[in-house]
């Protein structure tokens, strides 16, 4: 009932009936995604994978992102450092493991790789369990820039040639941005060899699932409201 009197046509319906099969979603978790727009948002970030990547490979890791990624369980304001949302995704796991969609296992934070001798540091290191690949997440404060495809690419290679087995698909990467140009993306990624992928995020104020039952109704705060009142004239009236 509840896809049937959100979703607008028969192919969003069809969506939210695959991915709750799919995820295993509970009603609330439904009504959550429907809420976020999952549907208009998945497989929409700017992607090389159908030049990197052999088919259908391509075509499911491109279905696996998303654009724009709403973080709406941050409790930090909107124009917050790289560390610091770095940190709060990290607090709030699973609400950004719901976000980034089924498949994705955490791995680590800050993970070092260590190229000729130098020291590097990956934000956020996932792997998909169905793409069968490790995932890259760079967060960038800031709107995309061109560069920032190059250090990923670094970041890929390194990771295929350090931790990823023989039997494991090419490492994928996602360049989180606060906002981009989808041109320059798009410039930024067609020279590139390895699979990038390029997505804004959003930073909303929302409730979270879990919290909503911890919450006053209306007539709990009327009720509480009142009494406030009543104890405030009789205190006026003893005086």
């Amino acid at each position: 009932m509840l896809i049937i009197t959100k979703s607008k046509n028969i192919e969003e319906a069809i969506f939210y009936i695959n991915k709750t099969v799919e995820n295993n979603w509970s009603r609330a978790v439904l009504e959550h995604q429907i809420d976020l727009d999952f549907y208009n948002r998945s497989g929409k970030a700017i992607t090389n994978f159908n030049e990197t990547l052999p088919a259908p490979h391509s075509e499911l890791a491109i279905e696996t992102l998303k654009d724009p990624y709403k973080f709406d369980f941050l409790t930090i304001k909107e124009k917050a450092l790289e560390k610091d949302i770095e940190e709060q995704l990290v607090k709030h796991i699973t609400s950004f493991l719901l976000e980034l969609g089924g498949g994705f296992s955490f791995v680590g934070r800050q993970v070092p790789v260590k190229i000729d001798g130098e020291d590097f540091f990956i934000d956020l290191l996932f792997y998909h369990i169905k793409l069968k690949c490790y995932v890259v997440v760079e967060l960038k404060s800031v709107k995309f820039r061109a560069e920032y495809a190059g250090k990923m690419n670094l970041y890929l290679s390194a990771v295929d040639d350090l931790i990823k087995s023989e039997n494991e698909n090419p490492t994928i990467g996602l360049l989180l941005c606060k906002s981009k140009s989808e041109v320059i993306a798009e410039y930024a990624l067609r020279g590139t060899t390895q699979p990038i992928g390029v997505a804004e995020y959003e930073i909303i104020k929302s409730i979270p699932i879990d919290l909503k039952p911890e919450l006053p109704t209306v007539e709990e705060i009327q009720k509480e409201l009142a009494t406030t009142i009543a104890k405030n004239n009789a205190s006026k009236s003893a005086q």
